[in-house]
């Protein structure tokens, strides 16, 4: 680590215009010396001004060292620059978890999710914020979820039905059905939580293409077809099955599957 500190402050001291100071502030906030850290990355925004990843990584500086306020400031800047940055989103999200502010942090780690839906450390931080929400809302006396459990066999008789059927609200909670891998783990809070926002992204990305109001998605995938869709608002459907089913037997199998979940929600109303 000290000999990777020592060539990045001489390709700094050798081009101060070098992005190279992004890897040095990383390293030297690792290792606890965020006053150095700072004045690399301070250093850096000087000649990179709108760089946004130099902004979040002193924000994250910036939070190690007790300095809130200042770190949403920067994150804030971040999201002017680049409004899908996930990492400003992650961080907001703490922040807003930290003050108890938990609308505004799963409004934040949704984002998140959606811009970067690999990132797991989101995904159980969004679960675990999820949980204390339910918990709050309970204790006001308003929950926000159907007050009926589903049938387990819900979508019985549909192909698909106990692996490759999921329905979800638009926080990502799982309402009905599941969702499995190939080796039967079961990955349905996983696969739900991911969808987070999709529906909201799918909407933007109509309205951006001039297309009207979206339906449903369709995607195939090297070992499987998907399809998503909005059976009532804020819910989302979604259905995996081998590639040997066609995309056309697979939508025809997702608006059954959506009038039994639309029936169901219709019926906790």
């Amino acid at each position: 680590m000290g000999d990777e500190i020592a060539a990045l402050s001489a390709e700094v001291a050798r081009d101060p215009q070098s992005l190279a100071f992004l890897r040095l502030g990383e390293v030297l906030r690792a290792q606890g010396q965020l006053e150095a850290a700072a004045r690399v990355v301070v250093g850096g925004l000087g000649h990179h001004p709108y760089l946004p990843d130099a902004h979040d990584l002193y924000a994250r500086i910036l939070v190690d060292q007790g300095e809130f306020e200042r770190a949403e400031e920067e994150w804030g800047m971040v999201l002017a620059i680049d409004p899908r940055h996930a990492g400003a989103h992650k961080g907001l999200g703490f922040l807003a978890y930290k003050r108890g502010d938990l609308d505004a942090a799963l409004d934040h780690l949704e984002l998140a999710l959606a811009a970067d839906p690999t990132d797991q450390r989101v995904v159980n931080a969004l679960r675990r914020v999820r949980k204390e929400f339910e918990r709050l809302l309970q204790a006001q006396g308003s929950v926000a979820v159907p007050p009926a459990a589903p049938p387990s066999d819900l979508f019985a008789g549909l192909e698909g039905a106990g692996s490759g059927i999921l329905l979800a609200d638009a926080q990502g909670r799982v309402l009905a059905g599941a969702m499995r891998r190939e080796d039967g783990i079961d990955v349905a809070e996983e696969v739900a939580a991911h969808l987070a926002g999709v529906s909201q992204e799918a909407a933007r990305t109509a309205q951006l293409l001039d297309l009207g109001q979206w339906r449903f998605l369709l995607a195939e995938a090297e070992h499987q077809n998907l399809y998503l869709g909005e059976p009532v608002e804020d819910t989302l459907l979604l259905l995996a099955r081998d590639r040997s089913v066609p995309a056309g037997r697979l939508a025809v199998v997702a608006q059954r599957a959506a009038v039994v979940a639309t029936r169901w929600l219709e019926a906790q109303r």
